[in-house]
């Protein structure tokens, strides 16, 4: 089932999301309904925080990146077929130099800003089998993960960005908070109501 993507401005979005319960039997339905709301909107990532689940949960699927013609052909190798499901993930690592790119959320539509990221991580997590993973990941890869595993820790993109920056957007973020943007997807504003 398609959900609607929780808006900036939503509390769920700011705090620390709790652990998943892997006996819940919820869970499979879950994970299967965001990866649909995920690429409904053409995403490649998605946290539960976004779907309004306050759980340690993202989905991840970087195929999208593997087009990029800027990108080393070993990196787009691994990012055609780095689809995941990160359940209570934990990262112990973060390394090397931090470099820029341009991010995006969809709980911010509309709104794309470079971000500085340590450019290797090291993450444990269980599977959607919930066996236990660890990966060690760098580049877009690591990207993406480390955006995603902030939503699990209430925090966003936005939230990086220098207060300079963040004081220009102010205007934007609010109307999006109130739900005066338009989207290509079904959304939930602080004054929830539901938008597509």
């Amino acid at each position: 089932m398609i959900l609607p993507i929780i808006a900036y401005g939503s509390n769920v979005l700011n705090v620390k999301a709790s652990p998943v319960d892997t006996e819940d039997t919820n869970l499979d339905k879950l994970i299967e309904d965001m990866w649909e709301t995920m690429y409904n909107a053409n995403g490649v990532g998605l946290a539960a925080p976004q779907i309004g689940e306050s759980l340690r949960l993202f989905v991840i699927d970087a195929s999208p990146f593997a087009q990029d013609e800027d990108l080393a052909h070993e990196e787009t190798e691994f990012l055609k077929d780095f689809k995941r499901v990160f359940v209570n993930p934990k990262i112990m690592a973060e390394t090397g130099e931090e470099f820029s790119f341009t991010e995006g959320c969809l709980s911010i539509p509309n709104i794309r800003e470079d971000v500085s990221r340590k450019e290797k991580i090291t993450i444990q997590f269980l599977d959607e089998q919930f066996e236990e993973q660890i990966l060690t990941l760098d580049g877009l890869a690591a990207r993406v993960v480390q955006h995603e595993y902030d939503h699990i820790e209430g925090i966003l993109f936005t939230d990086r960005l220098s207060p300079l920056k963040r004081r220009l957007l102010k205007g934007k973020l609010s109307n999006i908070s109130k739900g005066n943007i338009n989207s290509d997807y079904k959304m939930r504003f602080l004054a929830k109501k539901t938008r597509k």
